[in-house]
């Protein structure tokens, strides 16, 4: 049954749907056993997983632990039932002293900045990586990719598939790249199992690509519509796929899309537009080209994701009509250029 509220109201909602363990993750964690580690927690995925992971495994019985690790202590989760660990993945010392779990959710990355900060990009994207995937080698990693590594694709290519080469743009989407061979390496190497999580762009209702344009249509800016596509998911939705991936783990390594449909801006906008009675302005022209994924592979495994296009914009919409607060931080989807 449908058991979604027709709007979200306050963020303890909005923390408790889009944390709701689905029965098909349930039934995972009765089969996947051994503790489950999230490293770079703190992110704006990170508790969402966490607290998903914990109310599955609380659901499906048995001892297990969830474990955040992040820079700094995260008392909120540690409130929930995780367990919060503190640790710097830049100290490969510190790294080596963590609990070695068997269930390993790789998410710590960087992205904004990169532009004038390279060398910063690099050595988290690349260095951290090592930390982790040769401490891990006996763990399943599920380890966070981007849509970035691959080309720049047109709509009516229908999206880069799991067997699209990749060819990143700029050097963020390169240094995602070198994070993915990382890992190969010692899934390759060291028998470790390993599944790349590509994922573009996941949505909810403080940040993602549906707020972005949101923002714009509320503001009575335009809406620039030369990157005229983006794929969007619902982050819980999204969050159930990269847990349930687990089980995908395999040596040598597997890449899968995690992602929902590719969506025009300018309908989105227009749509935005009908919710909040205002005129819709934009600029530019399309090009039909951006970051685009077919994410069949998962929805054939997964399901589709039961949040709609439409429900996620009538949240979106009722949420900026009560004044909710928005994390004020661009996704950049409409970048072409690799700059960050």
């Amino acid at each position: 049954m449908d058991d979604f509220p027709k709007t979200i109201e306050t963020l303890a909602q909005l923390d408790e749907v889009q944390s709701r363990p689905t029965p098909a993750l349930i039934a995972m964690m009765r089969r996947v056993e051994g503790d489950v580690m999230l490293l770079g927690a703190g992110g704006k995925m990170g508790p969402t997983l966490a607290r998903m992971a914990r109310r599955a495994a609380d659901a499906a019985g048995g001892r297990r632990e969830v474990i955040a690790v992040a820079r700094q202590p995260l008392p909120e989760l540690e409130a929930h039932g995780v367990r919060s660990l503190p640790c710097d993945l830049m100290n490969f010392d510190a790294v080596r002293k963590l609990p070695r779990a068997p269930n390993v959710i790789y998410m710590a990355g960087r992205k904004f900045g990169s532009t004038g900060a390279e060398h910063l990009t690099w050595a988290s994207n690349v260095i951290l990586p090592y930390h982790v995937a040769s401490t891990f080698t006996g763990s399943r990693v599920v380890m966070f990719s981007t849509g970035c590594v691959y080309p720049i694709l047109h709509v009516s290519s229908g999206g880069a598939t799991e067997a699209t080469p990749s060819d990143p743009v700029g050097e963020y989407a390169q240094s995602c790249l070198g994070r993915e061979r990382v890992f190969e390496h010692f899934a390759a190497t060291a028998g470790e199992r390993v599944v790349h999580i590509r994922l573009f762009y996941a949505v909810e209702l403080r940040y993602g690509v549906l707020v972005d344009v949101a923002a714009r249509v509320w503001a009575g800016e335009p809406v620039d519509v030369q990157t005229g596509h983006a794929n969007v998911i619902w982050q819980g939705d999204a969050a159930d796929h990269i847990l349930r991936s687990l089980e995908m783990a395999a040596s040598p390594a597997v890449a899968l899309n995690v992602t929902g449909p590719i969506v025009s801006i300018r309908a989105i906008a227009e749509d935005f537009g009908r919710h909040f009675g205002k005129p819709v302005r934009f600029v530019n022209q399309e090009n039909g080209r951006g970051y685009l994924g077919d994410a069949s592979v998962a929805a054939e495994r997964f399901g589709a994701p039961p949040v709609s296009v439409q429900r996620m914009v009538a949240w979106i919409a009722h949420w900026f009509k009560i004044g909710g607060p928005t994390l004020g931080k661009p996704t950049h989807f409409e970048a072409q250029d690799g700059k960050y």
